[in-house]
């Protein structure tokens, strides 16, 4: 096989893409805008099945990947408890992460690569980085995430747009949780809603991937209500001063904001929440952002992943739909004899699909939980 592929991003998109399309014999390389290994902290991930697909046709053990959850609380402010029996997988972006990033060749991934620009002229496409080198192969994979390079080329006026809420994130060790309310979160997927509001825990992976009982990670997710213009750049301010433009990282949360959260927190959340909350040394801030493009094929050149459709964290689907992206490319290349044009064709029409389907769903989730009460927040 002769077929080269040029993947932009080299996060979870661009290594589903990169390891499947090795998997049928392509040449890949990827190019990785960071100059260092990618690390979300750890976040959580729902372990959805075409995960397991994607790394199982790359030749990925999927045997150690996640805790498993066996049923589902949804907490009352009360004290009560309603149960349901629902056994689901939960794992860490970083897992998922390492283990593709250990089975790609790193003389083909490569670091600190800054995409310029692209262009697909003929049987060719050419990626161009700033630092003036230029790679040339058959198909280009725009997988850079939500602020893609290879989007705001091809479709300059599609950038992700602000929900109006952002996520609240911590993680916790399992040995910095008092005992009682730790084992309210251990095996389970637990939930608190309130008006225009909820939050969420479940026990995942440890530090080094460790799925030992006591060396694992509670991780929660809060979403919260915040105005656009009058709140929400004070939220993305850091405590340096520094406006970031989608998240602020642990440890980088200004002062103001934390106690903020932590005081809203005391005020709205159910008390084994109250004391996840209060455990979690470096609490951590996204907003929550759409987007959905009309189209996701130009010539050679596919956008995947967050560079295409960003549903909502509702869905619990993202991860899985950058995997269903990669899954569906490669059957289709190897349906239709590795030609390019006439694969993607066939496959941008069942993504858009997809995509649309996902974003949609997301938003009314998203909607339903956030603005049933206006756009403000509640006091529980």
């Amino acid at each position: 096989m002769n077929k080269r592929a040029i993947v932009i991003g080299g996060s979870l998109a661009g290594l589903f893409s990169g390891t499947l399309l090795r998997s049928i014999g392509w040449q890949v390389d990827i190019y990785e805008r960071s100059a260092h290994d990618l690390d979300s902290r750890g976040s959580g991930v729902v372990l959805q099945a075409d995960v397991v697909v994607a790394l199982k046709k790359a030749g990925i053990a999927t045997d150690k990947l996640g805790v498993d959850a066996t049923e589902r609380y949804y907490l009352q402010k009360e004290g009560q408890i309603e149960k349901m029996a629902m056994r689901q997988t939960l794992t860490s972006w970083n897992i998922l992460y390492r283990s593709m990033r250990r089975h790609f060749p790193d003389e083909h991934y490569h670091q600190g690569k800054v995409l310029a620009q692209v262009q697909s002229e003929g049987a060719k496409v050419t990626a161009t980085f700033v630092d003036g080198s230029c790679e040339t192969g058959d198909l280009l994979i725009g997988a850079d995430g939500p602020t893609s390079t290879v989007r705001q080329q091809l479709l300059p006026t599609y950038e992700p747009q602000y929900a109006g809420y952002v996520a609240y994130r911590g993680l916790i060790d399992e040995v910095d949780l008092e005992p009682e309310a730790a084992t309210i979160f251990t095996e389970r997927f637990v939930f608190y809603d309130f008006p225009n509001s909820h939050i969420l825990a479940y026990v995942i992976p440890g530090e080094n991937e460790s799925l030992v009982s006591g060396k694992r990670r509670f991780n929660w997710v809060w979403y919260v209500n915040y105005d656009e213009e009058t709140e929400l750049p004070d939220v993305l301010t850091d405590k340096n001063g520094r406006h970031r433009a989608n998240s602020v990282p642990p440890g980088m949360m200004s002062f103001d904001v934390e106690q903020a959260m932590r005081g809203y927190a005391n005020l709205v959340l159910a008390d084994p929440f109250k004391k996840l909350v209060a455990a979690t040394k470096e609490p951590f801030v996204q907003s929550i952002l759409d987007l959905a493009v009309p189209q996701m094929v130009f010539d050679r050149i596919a956008l995947i992943g967050d560079a295409a459709f960003i549903p909502r964290p509702h869905t619990a689907a993202g991860t899985a739909k950058a995997a269903a992206n990669a899954i569906s490319l490669v059957e289709a290349l190897v349906g239709h004899s590795h030609n390019v044009p006439t694969a993607l064709q066939e496959w941008e029409t069942n993504q858009l699909s997809h995509g649309m389907q996902l974003w949609k769903h997301g938003r009314s989730l998203g909607d339903r939980s956030q603005f049933s009460y206006g756009k403000g927040r509640t006091e529980g």
